[in-house]
């Protein structure tokens, strides 16, 4: 099969592409990387900075275009795929379209549902936009509100839901934001993730305590919880000085991000989630005890009988600090041992890069 993945979010495609390569399918992935973070792709789109690196963008664009015909299948990360205007994606989507196979859409993180359905207290007991039934207004979920339910993000969102053959949401909460309006064309896989390149955890040789460790995004550290998850630690490490240990890193580029996190014990990640996203997934797959999104629903969703790997925590610095007290300070050597391996087989058993391969080609295979 003859496989094209455009546009990139934490990792996904390229390692979904590495899956699919070692099944023997022919996959190009066309990004920018993720911006800052990188990631490896076989095409480079980059937008550069300013009026002219809008234009030089653009340009590229309209040239590449042409020559991105004669695929199977095309994935699009998001109705967002190219670092243009909403309003300048839609051209690109129909050459594809025409050019091309089946086209199937990410629902991956921030979209239209993901935010109509937020906004209803109803959805889920907490969320980016409620905390204990109350809304939450920041600059970020205000941006979100606007782009996707009244501005032309939302829009192309419609356009390319409704025209392509399949949505394919990898967690929770999108797969329950998508369902009520395009249950059938919605498809549950999960996030990929390559155990056979995941550098496991080692020891800290200069520290025997709790190493945690916290990635911040200053201008989305709000949105996604981690500044009230840094609070807790803070509250935290004054009780317990000598037993942990605060690292915290502020968008470094990913090689930087990994060593730090190799040799750390804990990452806490993603506070107003039902599930693990790719950088909590990595984190378990080294081994690393996550403290974050992991409620039932999610387990059941991944029809996951046994483990319960995930330290879950309701979004405030209370529960934080008593779960990680409770379940990780407290907790004896062993405990953390257990806990850390359950982790491991947790993104074995349903994470596995070449699994969730198959379960795509199964999904593409049925549609072609």
């Amino acid at each position: 099969m003859k496989i094209l993945l455009v546009g990139e979010y934490s990792n996904v495609h390229a390692t979904l592409a590495e899956g699919l390569r070692a099944l023997g399918h022919k996959v190009t992935v066309l990004s920018d990387g993720d911006s800052w973070k990188n990631y490896p792709r076989d095409i480079d789109l980059v937008r550069s900075s300013g009026k002219w690196g809008g234009i030089k963008y653009m340009m590229e664009a309209v040239r590449l275009w042409p020559t991105l015909k004669g695929y199977d299948i095309v994935q699009l990360i998001n109705p967002v795929f190219l670092d243009l205007k909403a309003e300048r994606i839609m051209p690109f989507y129909r050459w594809l379209r025409r050019q091309n196979g089946r086209m199937f859409m990410g629902s991956f993180g921030i979209d239209k549902p993901w935010v109509e359905e937020g906004l209803k207290p109803e959805t889920f007991l907490y969320s980016d936009f409620y905390v204990n039934g109350k809304r939450r207004h920041n600059a970020f979920t205000e941006e979100m509100e606007a782009i996707w339910l009244h501005g032309t993000k939302g829009k192309l969102f419609d356009r390319i839901a409704d025209d392509c053959d399949g949505i394919v949401a990898a967690l929770y909460e999108n797969y329950i934001c998508c369902k009520p309006k395009y249950e059938g064309k919605l498809h549950f896989i999960p996030f990929p993730i390559n155990l056979d390149k995941t550098t496991p955890k080692e020891p800290h040789p200069e520290y025997d305590g709790i190493r945690f460790f916290i990635g911040v995004q200053r201008e989305r550290s709000e949105y996604k919880g981690t500044d009230v998850m840094l609070r807790a630690l803070q509250r935290l490490k004054l009780q317990y000085p000598e037993q942990m240990e605060i690292v915290k890193t502020e968008s470094v580029p990913f090689p930087i991000y990994q060593n730090l996190m190799n040799h750390s014990d804990v990452l806490l990640d993603q506070l107003y989630s039902y599930t693990p996203a790719m950088n909590g997934l990595l984190a378990m797959s080294k081994g690393l005890i996550l403290v974050g999104g992991g409620e039932e629903e999610q387990y059941q969703l991944m029809q996951e009988p046994t483990l319960r790997p995930i330290i879950n925590v309701r979004p405030t610095e209370e529960d934080i600090c008593e779960q990680i007290d409770k379940r990780l300070i407290q907790a004896g050597s062993s405990e953390l041992e257990r806990l850390s391996a359950e982790n491991v087989e947790y993104i074995r058993r349903h994470h596995d890069h070449i699994k969730i391969a198959r379960k795509y080609i199964e999904l593409w295979t049925k549609q072609l």
